[in-house]
């Protein structure tokens, strides 16, 4: 959530990065969010003032009645009844507005990061990275859902029989091959400094609302209504909110943390070869890392992120390109997005696979997670990555890697799964 006296003293900075955005009514937006705030705080300072006047009185109640002034202090008791309810009336008047510019405020997306291109459409976003040489495949190369079917290593029929489309059940080698790649993942992170969380997979609303899941993204989450709970979409979710309402220790910062879970997501499917398959799954497993850091730090540490992807990748020996994200095409809590794609080999397309995001203060904000420097409290910057989403990374790697033996595992597994080809 962006905070209330940056907009007040930068409405004009603030339209541009909503309008960067392509948020619709960006000025009116904005200009009704300040006059939410003038009437908040005019009716603050009437509120404190009315509530220092009756004090006043009440102590010369006392008083008057001890110089025997029986009169004025009636009179004095008069008007602190009168002050009263115009206390109470203020009052009441302050948590309306106060809810009103709340409501108002949490419709805002992050401001874009001066970095970000311009542009509404993922055709806009710019290629700042590429890496490795793209498979030579015979004609015959198959796509990844004739490749599971052939070696019987996942089965969309009996999840979808379980469950529904969208559910895959994985078996033998594709189980061994999804656990090894959750756990080469989560080494690399403790390797590189990140603490393992095992995290709750449903969360509350104030979870929700904490990382900017809700109000905007309801329709894409499950809702398990007796209980009014969420499915996660993500790991981010839970792991962030481990922070909720904290005021952090300089001396523990900064926090970096890994956690493995399954994810849930309520997306309308459609048809056609870009959803087939792993492409596009309601259940899918993945490893994420969070970071909390100081607002100075930040940006040094998504580059760290997002390094730490390229070295997965690499181990991997997937082909891959790194994309940075335009305003119209980023996230509603985001203000600077990198997308790495993969190279699916029989499918000739890019699939996404990971998106590191630093959400500066937007994500703190909501969540009141803060620090102390020199005696007052500041709010941190907090930053997330995909490292990583297992679905397309298992596609790319199948269709890549497959040979007239079986499909060749990358080195970097075979420790891991105990095996070197799928056959």
């Amino acid at each position: 959530m962006l905070q209330i006296n940056f907009i007040r003293e930068n409405r004009e900075l603030t339209i541009e990065g909503l309008e960067r955005k392509y948020f619709k009514g960006a000025t009116e937006a904005v200009d009704t969010i300040l006059g939410l705030d003038k009437q908040r705080r005019d009716t603050q300072s009437e509120l404190d003032a009315t509530l220092a006047q009756s004090n006043a009185l009440a102590k010369q109640i006392g008083q008057l009645m001890k110089e025997g002034k029986k009169e004025d202090a009636e009179a004095a008791k008069a008007q602190t009844s009168t002050l009263k309810v115009r206390a109470k009336s203020l009052e009441e008047s302050l948590k309306e507005v106060e809810e009103q510019l709340q409501a108002t405020l949490v419709l805002l997306p992050n401001l874009p990061h001066e970095s970000v291109p311009p542009g509404r459409t993922p055709e806009e976003n710019v290629e700042v990275y590429l890496w490795g040489e793209k498979p030579t495949l015979p004609e015959t190369a198959k796509p990844h859902w004739d490749l599971i079917e052939q070696y019987d290593i996942i089965d969309f029929k009996l999840g979808t029989k379980i469950t529904g489309a969208g559910f895959p059940v994985y078996k033998g080698k594709g189980a061994r091959i999804q656990r090894a790649m959750i756990q080469f993942f989560l080494d690399k992170a403790v390797e590189a400094g990140y603490m393992e969380v095992q995290p709750p997979i449903l969360i509350n609303a104030e979870s929700g609302f904490g990382t900017g899941q809700l109000p905007d993204k309801e329709g894409q989450m499950y809702h398990a209504t007796a209980d009014d709970l969420y499915l996660i979409p993500t790991a981010e979710v839970p792991i962030t909110n481990l922070y909720r309402d904290v005021i952090v220790n300089e001396n523990e910062l900064p926090i970096k943390n890994v956690g493995y879970t399954p994810c849930f997501r309520r997306e309308a499917g459609s048809w056609g070869a870009h959803v087939r398959g792993l492409n596009r799954l309601h259940q899918f497993d993945k490893v994420e890392i969070v970071q909390v850091r100081k607002p100075e730090e930040s940006y040094q540490a998504l580059d760290e992120m997002a390094e730490h992807v390229k070295g997965l990748l690499q181990a991997l020996e997937l082909p891959f390109r790194i994309i940075r994200l335009c305003g119209g095409d980023m996230g509603f809590t985001s203000a600077l997005t990198y997308d790495f794609e993969v190279w699916s080999g029989a499918q000739g397309r890019w699939l996404e696979c990971s998106s590191v995001s630093n959400f500066e203060t937007y994500q703190a904000n909501r969540l009141k997670l803060r620090y102390k420097v020199d005696g007052k409290t500041q709010l941190l910057h907090t930053l997330n990555g995909s490292a990583l989403a297992l679905p397309r990374i298992l596609a790319a790697l199948l269709e890549n890697n497959q040979t007239p033996e079986g499909i060749r595992i990358p080195k970097a597994l075979v420790p891991y799964c105990g095996f070197e080809l799928i056959k």
